[in-house]
């Protein structure tokens, strides 16, 4: 099956046909600014250019950067409050035409990772950490997806840890590899001493870069770069799509449910 997937970042949305059976993007990548300010109304229409960009006539997914429950919209850390209390699914289906399912955007990464990447066939806890404008995470049990936890708000040193830890903060602060590094592994070992978990994998724009700061993270856990980096929120937001919203809330990593 093919499905239009679309990821909303806090700089970025971007958005590509996928091919759900492989994980592939079927062409390349269409990236817009996130509007300024990124009210319903301005992303809705970003979205429904993504859509229009690919002629796109059919099923849609799309990653949104906060708390989802049933395409609505329940936190909004790193976009316009006025998002809080939206249905986004609603919205963006009279925008685009067609039925939208959104999802949180780690948890569409997540469950990209889960199916084509680093987290195939990998059974005990696993995290899927995406470095960006914050730091989103998706937790999975024996390939189960919990979704929703929000975890880049765990308080560390008093702060949420993306106030200190985002991939964000490393380019405003102009912090070495090493001081970021030391950042992202305090919040790496609160989870360790919360959830004792089998693996780490670390995505999100930065995990192209993975050389520079993976080997300076001191963690017990296995810990590995994300295969699909980037392009896991399309991927996961298509999958999203292709399984529909009640598939979705209750996702495991197995292709043939």
């Amino acid at each position: 099956m093919v499905a239009l997937g679309i990821d909303i970042g806090g700089t970025g949305i971007k958005g590509a046909p996928v091919d759900c059976e492989s994980g592939t993007l079927l062409a390349e990548r269409l990236r817009i600014p996130t509007p300024d300010p990124a009210t319903p109304d301005a992303v809705a229409e970003a979205v429904a250019e993504i859509a229009r960009h690919f002629s796109w006539s059919g099923h849609i997914g799309c990653g949104f950067p906060g708390i989802i429950k049933g395409g609505t919209v329940y936190s909004a850390a790193n976009i316009d409050k006025s998002w809080i209390g939206t249905d986004a699914s609603a919205l963006f289906r009279k925008t685009t035409n067609y039925p939208v399912v959104v999802i949180n955007d780690a948890d569409g990464a997540g469950m990209a990772e889960m199916l084509f990447g680093a987290g195939k066939d990998r059974l005990g806890v696993v995290f899927v950490i995406t470095l960006g404008t914050g730091i989103g995470t998706a937790l999975f049990t024996d390939g189960y997806l919990v979704p929703n936890v929000e975890l880049g708000h765990l308080k560390v040193r008093g702060k949420d840890a993306e106030e200190r830890a985002s991939s964000l903060v490393r380019e405003e602060k102009k912090l070495s590899w090493k001081q970021w590094a030391r950042r992202v592994t305090e919040f790496l070992n609160e989870l360790e001493r919360l959830f004792s978990p089998s693996l780490f994998i670390i995505g999100g724009g930065v995990s192209k870069k993975n050389d520079k700061f993976l080997p300076l993270l001191t963690v017990e856990t296995e810990i590995v770069p994300a295969q699909l980096r980037n392009n896991a929120g399309i991927v996961g937001a298509a999958i999203a799509a292709s399984r529909g919203q009640q598939r979705t809330s209750a996702f495991t990593a197995n292709m043939d449910l």
